[in-house]
């Protein structure tokens, strides 16, 4: 820290994240049909997904392993009640171009 590398870094690391964060969101954009929800983060390394209750993110998880793509179910997010129906995506490891182009593989 003293000698300077996080006054380099975190500009550097906040501009990837922004540029990352806006791929997922205009990816989702784009592909998800009616009926889905997310937040736009702030600040966040993840995109937060709300699904028709009657999708389970679990059972979903299963399929989208099958075609290389992989999430966080949300259910265990919860405290109390948890949402089945919900699921954290991660934007912060794969670069933009990633992000299409996984988005237009899965034909979603």
């Amino acid at each position: 820290m003293k000698d300077g590398f996080l006054d380099t870094h975190v500009p550097k690391i906040r501009a990837r994240y922004r540029d990352q964060c806006a791929a997922m969101l205009d990816a989702l954009e784009r592909h998800m049909p009616a009926g889905i929800e997310w937040n736009r983060p702030q600040g966040s390394m993840f995109v937060w997904v709300k699904l028709p209750k009657h999708i389970d993110s679990m059972k979903l998880l299963e399929q989208s392993i099958a075609q290389n793509v992989a999430f966080v179910p949300g259910g265990t997010f919860f405290a109390n009640a948890a949402e089945h129906n919900t699921m954290r995506l991660s934007f912060v490891t794969v670069p933009p171009a990633t992000i299409d182009e996984t988005w237009r593989k899965s034909g979603r």
